[in-house]
């Protein structure tokens, strides 16, 4: 079954200076129970995405051209209010700043029971306390978080808070956006487990987004590389880890040390994202690619499918080498 088809999305921010391109021309397909991973750098539109498949974009942005099916229905086309029935009910998002998502003056319990009521006011004070619980049992958080504030918490709690706060009314597709950002190596790794667990146990479809390609390598089952608003590869998991085709695939890999040969070492990436205030001729990668050519230079590369998998790219026999 079929849970979500982004189609030719493009997203727009408008500016004093002009039109910043976030998203541009993306499209991909979210199978059930499928986990995909959007990586790719800072800036790159991964979170723009995010929020416009949530329809949460600010009041700057615009939908400049695409479609989003969500469970089947065009949610560009759909009147706001339905939006609001089904959001963090059918689908939900765990947000990158847990803290900024929180309110810092109610507590935990009547934050999670305010989701509850909105979305399932016929059930009776004694379902809405179990389930409360049971989410945070879920989430390994004991039962007094309930009745803490936001600021009485850790970072790794607030985050526990946060997915509890989107799995509450048993949603079935859920993004998760930098989950494990700005905490310490072994919280992101326990929050990493949590979530595979959920994903697992729940039967739940999910998109990850992270700067990290060594965080999509423990959770998803298939990888989408963004670089500057574009959709660079899309695939399975182990044919774009251990097989990349595009330039910008292979060097967020060699970035990372749990993906280098014995003996490799890293190896960044030159130069910087370009200017998204301005229109670019060709890939817009070619500057800090390795194997760019005029080609490159002179025209964008059109998306081409080989063996099942997306990719952009003019080189690709040099890059699959």
């Amino acid at each position: 079954m079929k849970i979500l088809k982004v189609d030719k999305l493009s997203i727009r921010y408008k500016l004093k200076e002009g039109e910043v391109q976030a998203v541009e021309n993306v499209s991909f397909e979210v199978n059930e129970r499928d986990v995909v991973g959007i990586v790719g750098e800072s800036g790159s539109g991964k979170s723009t995405l995010a929020y416009g498949i949530m329809k949460l974009l600010p009041s700057n942005a615009y939908f400049k051209n695409g479609r989003i099916y969500l469970f089947g229905k065009d949610i560009l086309k759909i009147p706001l209010e339905e939006i609001r029935k089904n959001r963090w009910k059918k689908y939900s998002m765990v947000f990158q700043k847990s803290m900024n998502a929180l309110s810092p003056v109610h507590r935990i319990g009547d934050q999670i029971k305010e989701a509850l009521t909105i979305h399932q006011p016929y059930l009776s004070q004694d379902e809405m306390k179990k389930r409360m619980e049971r989410a945070m049992r879920m989430v390994n958080l004991p039962l007094r978080v309930l009745k803490a504030y936001p600021h009485e918490l850790s970072g790794g709690m607030m985050q526990r808070t946060m997915i509890a706060l989107s799995l509450i009314n048993d949603p079935k597709f859920v993004i998760f956006d930098e989950a494990t950002t700005a905490l310490d190596v072994v919280t992101q790794g326990q929050i990493l487990d949590e979530v595979k667990k959920l994903v697992e146990n729940l039967g739940l479809t999910a998109i990850f987004i992270t700067h990290d390609i060594g965080v999509i390598a423990e959770i998803c089952n298939k990888v989408a590389v963004m670089y500057a608003g574009k959709l660079m590869e899309f695939g399975s998991l182990k044919e774009v880890i251990y097989h990349p085709l595009h330039p910008y695939t292979k060097a967020l890999l060699k970035s990372h040390p749990d993906f280098l040969k014995p003996g490799e070492e890293i190896k960044g990436i030159r130069g910087a994202l370009p200017d998204p205030l301005k229109s670019f001729r060709g890939c817009v990668f070619a500057p800090r690619c390795e194997f760019a050519s005029e080609m490159c230079f002179e025209r964008e590369p059109e998306e081409i499918s080989v063996e099942g998998r997306k990719v952009s790219c003019f080189n690709l026999s040099e890059v699959s080498k």
